[in-house]
């Protein structure tokens, strides 16, 4: 589904990405771990073309992103739903509003059915009944939910979740994370979530892989990354957060 193949980027002369290569079947759900700075965003914008590699290519369905431009970029990024690190609801907007936005932009459904399908997105993330608040009203947690309700009312075939539960606290987290899973679980969409939530994040996805210095050091089930032996993989999982993980 998503093949990622050879991908370097640098900024003013800094290597972020040094060869990445990583591969995220059809329906799967993939969590990508890594310290601060070393790039898992960087690699996340690149799946979506909101960035251009100086070298190496991204297939979605055996069709290189990175090449594209104007209406074929356009129509490509029809098939993902993102859900921002902040958020990004307009805060000019009702949750509703927010959550309809999409399919008033992109689709000709009627109203009815718009209001139908809201409504129902947002009971699937806990948020039935908020439909006439204000972003400025809502919890950090709350804009969360409403955030995801909108990347998934379309419908999307690939999910990318950039940081999705950073600020909130472990309950709140705990809860967003269920429901990822259970948005993944009834629409199968290809889904990859960068995050720092260790262990957490290993009961709700498929695979895990680690980004260290600009590469991915391992990919594996959670099972298997929790007892890898090597060193680098070790050391992050244990929590070691100062300091670049030395390859070996």
């Amino acid at each position: 589904m998503i093949d990622i193949c050879d991908l370097y980027k640098s900024f003013n002369g800094q290597e972020v990405l040094r060869g990445v290569s990583l591969r995220i079947e059809r329906g799967e759900l993939l969590a990508l771990i890594g310290m601060s700075g070393y790039g898992k965003s960087v690699l996340l914008k690149h799946i979506i073309g909101l960035m251009k590699p100086d070298q190496g290519q991204v297939f979605i369905d055996q069709q290189d992103i990175c090449q594209l431009k104007g209406k074929g970029l356009e129509d490509m990024r029809t098939r993902f739903g993102f859900l921002f690190q902040g958020g990004a609801l307009f805060d000019s907007l009702t949750v509703f509003e927010n959550v309809a936005f999409p399919l008033r932009e992109k689709t000709a459904m009627k109203e009815a059915e718009i209001e139908a399908r809201v409504l129902f997105e947002l009971e699937q993330v806990g948020m039935a009944g908020a439909e006439n608040k204000n972003p400025a009203e809502l919890s950090g947690g709350m804009k969360k939910r409403v955030a995801l309700a909108r990347a998934l009312v379309m419908d999307p075939e690939i999910m990318l979740f950039d940081e999705p539960t950073t600020g909130l606290d472990p309950v709140t987290t705990s809860l967003i994370q269920r429901f990822i899973r259970q948005c993944h679980e009834r629409l199968g969409f290809t889904g990859m979530i960068v995050t720092h939530e260790i262990p957490k994040i290993f009961e709700i996805v498929d695979r895990v892989a680690l980004l260290n210095q600009g590469r991915i050091a391992e990919v594996g089930t959670p099972d298997q990354i929790r007892k890898s032996t090597r060193p680098e993989v070790a050391q992050f999982i244990s929590g070691a957060t100062e300091g670049p993980i030395e390859w070996q």
